[in-house]
């Protein structure tokens, strides 16, 4: 009886520790619903001649340009697919006008040329002699009440005559606001002041002295005028007839050249692109050829439903808001894969564009054709295991499928080319003398196949063995997994090309590892790949060599130790270093950040034992916490694998948010900007003390330092959506870290 009490106790509680073993963490989840999405549209000024004015849209609907060759309107234009900017002649009996400004009132076009104030809205019977001789700008109120100026004479119009006559001696008037449509009065800007100007009393008072001032605009909601200049911008409070606070300097750019107030934020032009405040004096900016046809802003206005109208030296940027969800940009995304990216299965660019014509490029071969297809089947895997759709495994197999023939092209068992194509025109691929022809006279393939595709297949192979229930695509991602692997053991752990040597990279031989100084980033990074890509291998083929190879290389080679030394302790080789080690630890290398993080998962799901598993745990998160301040996707979300209840799941988020849906390759610059905060140069290539979102940075994979401030390409490529953020996003909604919303039903 005894015994068998001692037994229930001992089996009740080993039955609690292995259950609690079972029970996995709880982690951050975010519930995907709607957010707002911008994106531009751009209309281009054809004709370098024409000098644009003003723009403005009108209750219909209608967008209408104001330049020094008269009326101009939109033609075409959607996103991605830029219209243009041409002659209006809506009103054929117009184009005899001499028209200098217009202006809407009543949500109507209102014009004026050197005689009257006219429109064609309230059938034409607006119709009124200004009485300047050389006018400059006018405005008018709802009450059809306007101020007409050549810079320094002022009428006032009231009962369509001239009710007021006056002038600013300083001259110089460059913009009229609305102060009070109730009180009939204006506002006046000139390079040195500002005026109030009540129509009711016919009084004009100077309310504030200034220094090159530009622009301005009235916060109705908090009765305060903010004033831009070519230094920053002041908040002038109209109640109490004071500035308030000092000169806003932390501007991206400081020559603010508009301002308009739009709901609870105000918008800046800039002569290096737009930006908005928001009330809780959040900085978007809105630059190069991404958002605005030029940087160089003459005007801001509202749109159409919401949109913002920039009216740049070049033409017009409409930038737009959408309400989508996180799911609905996948869609999105999903559909620029598939109509672009896709050359005989591989997730390719789209390059040799002419300025972001889409029509223009085509799909580049690329080094990495191996990596970035890996990286878009994981996220096929991961979103057909995730929604079971049928299109999600297709996609898997057709791109398997070129990673397969990525070792049949060549005649070297086991190794994976670097990518394929059609022969007969090698002097035309890009890096024409790794080409090799292939058995097949129809093709060549690309040598000195790299590490990072090499950790990249096993990665998405793992990926697909693991967790993708359709069998034949199952055994064939195990198939290649062994295929690798056992060329990689029986080469005592190097890669080898068709000359019978090395690869370059492809090395994880304990005499090459174990050579660099322990503080170089290469010994832990090819120590932790290694481990990782065995594991994998002995995970899904039960080979017995692969954990036997795997556990001499910890054990007698000091593998575990590598992969487990801190990242603060990785930097430069010392000086009596050899000239490679120095060469390969110069800096932070972000092609080792994907590396990592892509062979983490072999590493740490796969894991021999439970104690390796807590040790691989350990330097997975020590990791990431020196990637924090980059906020990168995709490597937040690795991170949660691991079952830590912090990975920083609201950064990932914000990074698939406001990542662009424009991906082409615009040329940014950032370096300018008088709103970051620089830091010292060190080996990780932080330049800033904060990192910009990504739709204010160039476009780029996750191997690229996301402190990069400036540089592009002029939009002669288009980046593909299926490695950068498909990846991610399908990641997350495999873990759960991303949850599909569900409406309540009541």
């Amino acid at each position: 009886m005894i015994k068998y009490a001692l037994f229930l106790v001992f089996f009740l509680l080993t039955t609690v520790s292995a259950s609690a073993k079972e029970i996995p963490v709880r982690i951050s989840s975010y519930s995907d619903t709607a957010y707002i999405q911008d994106y531009s549209v751009k209309y281009y000024l054809e004709s370098p001649a024409i000098e644009l004015l003003k723009v403005f849209a009108n209750r219909n609907g209608k967008i209408q340009l104001l330049a020094n060759s008269g009326l101009q309107h939109l033609y075409e234009g959607r996103f991605l697919y830029p219209g243009k900017i041409v002659e209006d002649h809506s009103y054929r009996f117009m184009t005899d006008k001499r028209i200098v400004d217009m202006n809407v009132c009543k949500q109507q076009f209102v014009y004026l040329d050197d005689q009257v104030i006219f429109s064609n809205a309230w059938a034409g019977s607006l119709y009124v002699k200004h009485g300047i001789t050389k006018p400059k700008l006018f405005l008018g109120n709802d009450n059809l009440n306007f101020l007409v100026s050549d810079g320094k004479n002022i009428n006032l119009i009231q009962n369509a005559k001239v009710a007021w006559r006056g002038s600013i001696d300083e001259g110089g008037i460059s913009q009229i606001v609305n102060r009070s449509e109730k009180e009939n009065s204006f506002l006046l800007l000139t390079a040195s002041s500002v005026y109030s100007f009540s129509a009711n009393n016919k009084r004009l008072e100077k309310i504030y002295q200034g220094r090159e001032l530009t622009a301005f605009d009235l916060d109705n909601s908090e009765n305060k005028l903010i004033i831009g200049s070519k230094k920053g911008y002041i908040v002038f409070d109209l109640k109490q007839s004071k500035q308030i606070g000092s000169l806003h300097e932390k501007l991206p750019w400081r020559e603010i050249t508009a301002v308009k107030v739009l709901g609870d934020k105000c918008w800046f032009g800039t002569t290096k692109g737009a930006f908005v405040v928001n009330k809780n004096d959040q900085i978007d900016y809105y630059s190069s050829e991404r958002w605005l046809p030029d940087d160089h802003v003459l005007q801001i206005t509202p749109g159409n439903n919401g949109q913002v109208l920039v009216l740049t030296k070049g033409g017009i940027g409409e930038i737009c808001f959408k309400k989508m969800s996180l799911s609905e940009k996948a869609a999105f995304y999903e559909q620029q894969v598939r109509s672009r990216h896709i050359r005989n299965g591989f997730n390719a660019s789209l390059v040799g564009m002419e300025k972001g014509n889409l029509s223009t490029g085509y799909m580049e071969d690329s080094d990495n054709d191996g990596l970035w297809t890996s990286l878009y089947i994981a996220s096929q895997a991961f979103r057909y295991s995730t929604t079971a759709e049928d299109e999600a495994l297709n996609n898997c197999i057709e791109s398997l499928d070129a990673i397969e023939r990525l070792y049949t092209v060549n005649p070297i068992p086991g190794f994976p080319a670097r990518s394929f194509e059609r022969s007969g025109h090698i002097d035309k691929l890009s890096d024409s003398e790794r080409w090799q022809q292939s058995p097949d006279p129809e093709w060549v393939w690309k040598s000195t196949t790299s590490s990072d595709e090499v950790i990249g297949q096993i990665f998405a192979l793992g990926v697909i063995a693991e967790i993708v229930d359709h069998k034949p695509t199952k055994d064939k991602a195990i198939k290649l997994i062994d295929l690798l692997m056992d060329h990689i053991i029986k080469n005592d752990l190097y890669l080898i090309d068709f000359d019978g040597k090395p690869t370059l990279w492809g090395k994880w031989n304990p005499e090459y590892v174990n050579s660099f100084p322990v503080n170089v980033g290469d010994r832990k990074l090819n120590s932790s790949n290694i481990i990782g890509m065995l594991q994998t291998a002995y995970h899904f083929t039960k080979k017995e060599r692969y954990k036997e190879k795997a556990f001499k290389l910890i054990d007698k080679y000091g593998y575990l130790e590598n992969l487990m030394r801190p990242m603060a302790k990785i930097g430069e080789a010392p000086n009596k270093a050899d000239d490679w080690s120095k060469k390969l630890s110069g800096d932070w290398n972000h092609s080792d950040d994907e590396m990592y993080f892509a062979g983490y998962w072999g590493l740490y799901r796969y894991a021999f034992n439970d104690t390796l598993k807590a040790q691989f745990k350990k330097t997975i998160v020590d990791h990431w916490e020196s990637e924090r301040p980059e906020k990168e996707g995709a490597w937040n979300i690795f991170t949660a694998i691991t079952g830590i209840a912090d990975f920083d799941l609201d950064e990932a988020i914000w990074y698939l948010k406001e990542y662009p849906l424009d991906m082409i390759q615009w040329t940014v610059n950032n370096s300018h900007r008088k709103d970051i905060e620089f830091l010292e140069p060190n080996f990780r290539n932080q330049l800033i003390k904060n990192v910009l979102p990504p739709d204010e940075l160039k476009i780029e994979r996750h191997n690229a330092n996301r402190f990069n401030l400036d540089g592009g390409n002029e939009g002669r490529a288009e980046s593909s959506a299926g490695d950068i953020w498909l990846f991610p996003y399908w990641m997350s909604r495999y873990l759960d870290v991303i949850k599909e919303h569900t409406k309540r039903v009541n």
